[in-house]
């Protein structure tokens, strides 16, 4: 025997023996230190149970003095400063001194070891038996016993392992436990577990007999109060707390109380049985627990009242936003539609455009509009079907999936939810979750929405769902069927002012504590942060720059040094540096060989110029700045047609065999492609071939065909920006695109003219400038002319 001193435990109605695994949630701030004692050293704490288990602060003379030297396995923080213990038994111990009691328990500890007295092998035979035996009773009458249990037991052979497990697995009085404890000698002690036994099988039997005699005697309601009841009575006089009784009817009255169908109601109160039925700590029963919990905390049936009011929802909107026309006359629609139709299904809209652009704040301010709950989901990333759908309840840590925990926080089962960058899931083997979100979008289908998690349907379709997403193209085609896509383009210059102005510096200078008297923004310091500071689609990065200025201004504030700030043009340089973005670092002017193209991505508009250079060689093409295979075909294309059309563009005939070309487009760090570079890459060829320079102040998009034929292309609202943002003044565009003008931002179509094509040969009138055999260079007329013509024989309506 040793004497050492260890952290004490005192359990409240558990008892642990040596060579079995218990887990027990810790809660008592004594308790918890004394755990976090224990982790910091060999993990060896020494568990004893409390003689009565109302005393929330019991004394030394409260406990056991016997009781069961333990190893922590494993914690698990819980809610607030409570934990979950994972122990196994290791000896039989007795407390011999209490050292200190804050701020934990300690005490030093002599192990006890078991006694094994002379006795004949067939008579330790016999009594292992009877135990089996009557153990095997037990599980037959009590009926929740596991099977692996009664295999270990069937197959223990020896006493004292047998009386422990036997003990630890069958609902005894806390006292008939302790005695097993304290018993050192195992035939004795397992004698004593045969005497519990009979007595339990005794009291399951008179129990049965009981039920047979009273079941034809009552209905269903009558029969499960007397089940309660009898349980109830039968388990206080077996010393076992019946808390998890009386909670379980705390739940079947709440269930009773929710707004849900029978069908769902029968389903929840069977999972109420089970959890009455399940012994105290144990993980089955904290499962059940946080499932009835998560169920019974929704908001079944439970509606904000709407507020479809049309000029309401405009003041909000201009009040939240600047611009956006077109949006907002489509969202004014849509409350319109809710107000004389409240029940109409099928509206599911889904917002796209750079980031940046007001994509989230939009739908938030629609939510203020008709009053409805606003939570947002982000969707970025999810490759994972249990984040839409949750996880069966069955596994560790499951919880519902996003929507169903969505409208939990939104407490109300009408919120707004934004799904947010819904073009960025994701699939693997874990699931397609954009498959899991069919279900949720379909009006046919989300009256009636099963969470995983849930097991029972919930209503989803008085929900308003609004998505975002930057690129439409990557938003898998049966998800973007459900949907309706409104596009946000690009900002112009003076938009960009307007929200700085009106929204994003009002809103900054409260953020950092500063009032109008601190702080001042003089417009033309607000136009020299759009055009030199920030170059985007959006005015995410505007806001951040403002939000620097907002900074560095309560810093001076704050230090006392002054007691305003006026930001001009002349000043700004001093508090955020040099310009980031001259006029253009692109080449001006125009040039050989060089041809300024456009392109769209995910984040708005971008004028990129494509390069060539003619050597000598023999034919050979090279393709550089990381381009993708639709624009490598593109320039093949381009070839093709060149040498189809050598003499009507003045170009050798056997160039092909001559020189080599090198098409190349900067920033080759950015991956590109798309058909939109044809004419772009064929006029820049041309160029180097025939050393003709192209104008500069033009700019252009198209696909090409190998007979010349410029096809129309998408994205012409990013890249019309685009243009107007570097200044160019001429767009060269196919003829099917026309008919998108009517898009274009009216900033954009007084700044820029748009002259469609249907043929190649037109981009050579109007891109190239003539050379002095052509005489005077008479483009600038050309371009007006064939504008006119454009715009007197057609209509912006549609063809």
């Amino acid at each position: 025997m040793y004497d050492k001193i260890y952290p004490v435990i005192i359990l409240r109605g558990v008892t642990v023996y040596p060579s079995t695994v218990l887990s027990f949630d810790v809660g008592r701030d004594k308790s918890v230190a004394a755990i976090k004692k224990a982790l910091e050293g060999d993990r060896m704490v020494f568990l004893t149970s409390q003689k009565d288990i109302t005393v929330d602060d019991p004394s030394p003379d409260d406990v056991y003095r016997v009781g069961c030297l333990a190893m922590i396995k494993q914690v698990v923080k819980l809610s607030g400063n409570s934990l979950r213990a994972t122990v196994e038994g290791v000896d039989r111990a007795c407390m011999t001194e209490v050292f200190h009691i804050n701020p934990y328990y300690s005490a030093s500890v002599d192990v006890l070891y078991p006694t094994s007295p002379a006795v004949r092998k067939v008579e330790v035979e016999a009594v292992v038996r009877t135990a089996q035996d009557a153990f095997d009773v037990y599980s037959g009458l009590i009926d929740r016993v596991p099977p692996e249990i009664s295999l270990n037991v069937i197959s223990a052979d020896e006493p004292g392992f047998l009386s422990d497990y036997i003990a630890n697995n069958c609902i005894f009085k806390p006292t008939d436990k302790q005695a097993v404890l304290e018993t050192l000698d195992v035939m004795e002690r397992l004698k004593l577990v045969i005497q519990m036994l009979y007595h339990e099988n005794e009291i399951l039997m008179l129990e049965a007999e009981i039920a047979d005699r009273v079941h034809d005697n009552m209905d269903q309601n009558q029969r499960e109060y007397y089940i309660r009841e009898q349980i109830k009575e039968l388990t206080g006089q077996l010393g076992v707390v019946d808390e998890p009784f009386e909670e379980a009817e705390e739940y079947a009255e709440k269930i009773e109380a929710l707004n849900i169908p029978q069908e769902s109601r029968e389903k929840l109160l069977k999972e109420v049985d089970k959890f009455a039925k399940m012994p105290i700590g144990s993980h089955d029963a904290a499962a059940v627990r946080t499932y009835l919990d998560t169920v019974v905390s929704l908001p079944w049936g439970v509606y904000t009242k709407d507020r479809f009011d049309v000029a309401k929802t405009k003041k909000i909107l201009d009040r939240d936003h600047y611009g956006l026309e077109k949006i907002k006359e489509r969202i004014l629609e849509f409350v319109a539609v809710r107000k004389l139709a409240p029940d109409i299904k099928g509206q599911i809209i889904c917002l796209v455009g750079p980031p940046g652009t007001g994509k989230s704040s939009i739908a938030a301010s629609i939510a203020k509009a008709v009053n409805r709950s606003f939570v947002r989901i982000s969707l970025g990333g999810i490759r994972d079907e249990a984040e839409i759908r949750g996880h069966r309840k069955t596994y560790i840590a499951a919880m519902p999936g996003r929507i169903i925990d969505a409208v939990s926080r939104a407490k109300c089962s009408n919120p707004l939810i934004l799904l947010d960058e819904v073009d960025k899931l994701a699939s693997d083997f874990h699931g397609d979750p954009s498959s899991a979100l069919l279900e949720v979008l379909d009006p046919e289908q989300n009256n009636a929405f099963r969470d995983n998690y849930l097991e029972v349907p919930y209503d989803l379709s008085k929900t308003i769902f609004i998505a975002t997403a930057n690129n439409p193209d990557t938003i898998p085609a049966p998800l973007r069927d459900r949907m309706e896509i409104i596009e946000l383009t690009s900002y112009t210059a003076e938009e960009k002012f307007h929200i700085a102005k009106d929204h994003l510096i009002a809103k900054e200078i409260a953020n950092h504590g500063l009032s109008a008297r601190n702080i001042r923004f003089k417009d033309d310091a607000i136009d020299l942060l759009i055009s030199g500071y920030t170059r985007e689609a959006g005015v995410r990065e505007l806001k951040r720059t403002i939000a620097s200025l907002c900074r560095k201004a309560a810093k001076s504030v704050a230090s006392g040094n002054v007691k305003s700030v006026t930001f001009t043009s002349k000043n700004i340089q001093e508090y955020i540096g040099p310009v980031k973005y001259l006029d253009d670092d692109l080449a001006k002017g125009d040039n050989v060989g060089i041809v300024n193209g456009l392109a769209w991505t995910a984040v708005g508009g971008e004028m990129l110029q494509v390069e060539v250079n003619v050597m000598p060689g023999d034919g050979k093409l090279e393709l550089t700045g990381s381009l993708g295979d639709v624009m490598k075909e593109s320039a093949h294309a381009a070839i093709s047609y060149i040498r189809a059309n050598f003499d009507k563009l003045g170009i050798e005939t056997d160039f092909h065999k001559k020189y080599d070309i090198h098409v190349h487009v900067p920033d080759g760090a950015t991956p590109k492609d798309g058909p939109s570079a044809g004419i772009t890459i064929t006029t820049a060829i041309i160029s180097a071939l025939c050393q003709r320079k192209v104008r500069g102040n033009i700019a252009m998009t198209g696909e090409i065909t190998i007979r010349g034929r410029v096809l129309p292309i998408g994205g012409l609202k990013e890249k019309s920006m685009a243009a107007y943002k570097h200044g160019i003044d001429t767009i060269i565009i196919p003829e099917g695109n026309y008919r998108d003008l009517h898009d274009i931002s009216a900033a954009v179509k007084s700044a820029v003219k748009f002259i469609p094509v249907t043929d190649y040969t037109e981009v050579v009138d109007l891109a190239f400038l003539q050379t002095e055999k052509s005489g005077e260079d008479n483009i600038g007329d050309e371009i007006g002319v064939v504008l006119e013509n454009r715009i007197n024989t057609r209509v912006y309506a549609g063809r």
